[in-house]
């Protein structure tokens, strides 16, 4: 603990010297680039290591100013050595999003010799995207589209890493960071940390920036003890900006020449300070982050649905008929259902005006838009592998699994469920059932906890809209 405070002290200094500031007092000097505005603490309930006020902060207050000298680009990494500049100016056929990978790859490979170590050395180690997922952790997910997502990004991921792999050896860089496994963790390290800047589209990394723990959008509300808060430092940090979705948590300014953060809403003295990244499902964030948020009003469940239905629905784009993580099915899938359930000969031009208002087109076909979905939820549910009740056990077995300090007797081993056994199986675990896990088992278990607790929130969100649909129906019914 004594080696991390006294790593994370030089690591500050050092972003002081960079120009790094929590004050926007040009004039106050300080060993640290904290103190004045934020502080590192821990938030065991919230994300872990994270950034808190040292005094009250106003919402839209600056909290940190980030040079861009400081901040990890390509440009600034090629721009300190003539040989990564040579090479990278001969592969432009690579994505920007490549180029900055092998680029970290290759500072890495330099280890203290590198200007960056002192941010480097604090970069997790392993991640939680998709990407990264073995076979057992991808089909613990169950749902079919999350699957596919999965393999998706695996596919993406090896694709781009043989893309890549000519200039890492022309760097001469060791067999270890020109490994999969190495590609894997650079990418992640870009997906997930990378803050959006106008001269590359791959991003930046910011020093200290991404210290802070993450907060969910639509709750400004969120206090450091909130559920919403993800370990930023550990898991996320990507700030996105598209042409529908400016944030105001944070953006480079290109007066001050310096990514300057911003306080989301007013904060007390010792509160956590969060950013927000984005508008994104909970597949999403698994998939670009490494997470899952237990209660995200951003999440989105999809059902299947009938090719014609699909047909009818030309007025709404394709995701937009989902269900809502609260279980109400979302507008455009209630209005394309009740254009569907009823006969083609009465869909005139009254009908089709109360659809597109979003207005009910009758008492009885409201019940039957109503019954359908339930029915569908219901359908869904009963083809998984497990169930709600199961899927809670499962996570518990995982957990009594991860806890140290607990002494499994062979009996309540062999008691745990088919999906646990299973993966003791896969990964050949038990005779150290007893013992202490190596890293690499610690890692794929804490993937398959993340396929689990995704897939059972998708479920919940089923079984919320089947209690949503049969109220609706009773309400209807005058029952």
């Amino acid at each position: 603990m004594d080696s991390e405070h006294q790593t994370m002290e030089t690591f500050l200094r050092w972003s002081a010297e960079l120009g790094v500031s929590d004050s926007t007092d040009p004039s106050q000097s300080h060993d640290s680039c904290l103190g004045r505005t934020l502080s590192v603490a821990d938030f065991p309930l919230a994300g872990g290591r994270g950034l808190g006020a040292v005094r009250e902060l106003r919402k839209g207050e600056l909290v940190l100013k980030v040079p861009r000298n400081a901040l990890l680009t390509t440009e600034s990494m090629v721009a300190k050595d003539q040989n990564l500049r040579d090479s990278v100016n001969l592969h432009r056929s690579l994505s920007s999003t490549q180029i900055l990978s092998v680029c970290l790859l290759y500072e890495m490979s330099k280890g203290k010799c590198s200007f960056w170590y002192p941010y480097l050395v604090h970069l997790p180690r392993d991640y939680d995207l998709l990407a990264t997922f073995g076979e057992f952790e991808k089909r613990a997910l169950q749902v079919e589209d999350a699957v596919w997502a999965a393999e998706k990004a695996i596919a993406k991921s090896q694709s781009e890493w043989k893309e890549a792999v000519t200039l890492m050896k022309e760097l001469d860089l060791k067999p270890k960071f020109q490994s999969l496994q190495a590609w894997n963790w650079a990418s992640a390290t870009i997906s997930s940390r990378t803050l959006h800047i106008p001269w590359d589209s791959a991003g930046c990394l910011c020093p200290v920036g991404d210290l802070f723990n993450y907060d969910a959008p639509g709750d400004d509300s969120n206090t450091s003890g909130g559920p919403e808060t993800v370990n930023n430092a550990e898991e996320a940090g990507h700030v996105v900006e598209t042409q529908s979705e400016r944030l105001t948590d944070g953006g480079f300014d290109g007066e001050a020449n310096a990514y300057c953060l911003y306080a989301r809403r007013n904060y007390q003295l010792g509160e956590q300070v969060l950013l927000c990244y984005g508008t994104y499902t909970n597949l999403e964030l698994l998939e670009h982050y490494g997470f899952t948020l237990d209660e995200n009003s951003n999440d989105k469940v999809f059902i299947p649905l009938e090719t014609s239905l699909y047909a009818l629905a030309s007025s709404w784009p394709k995701d937009s008929l989902y269900i809502h993580q609260d279980g109400k099915p979302s507008f455009a899938l209630v209005s394309t259902l009740r254009l569907w359930l009823i006969p083609q000969s009465q869909r005139d031009k009254s009908v089709m005006r109360l659809v597109y208002a979003g207005s009910q087109i009758s008492v009885k076909n409201e019940i039957l838009v109503m019954k359908w979905v339930s029915e569908k939820c219901r359908s869904v549910l009963k083809d998984l592998p497990t169930s709600i009740l199961e899927d809670r056990v499962i996570l518990q077995d995982i957990d009594k699994l991860q806890d140290p300090e607990l002494r499994l007797e062979q009996r309540e081993v062999e008691a745990f469920g088919s999906e646990v056994r299973a993966f003791l199986e896969a990964n050949h675990l038990w005779d150290l059932i007893n013992g202490e896990f190596c890293g690499k088992t610690k890692r794929i278990m804490s993937k398959w906890r993340l396929s689990v607790q995704w897939r059972l929130r998708y479920k919940r969100t089923l079984a919320d809209c089947i209690s949503y649909c049969n109220e609706k129906i009773n309400h209807l019914s005058g029952t």
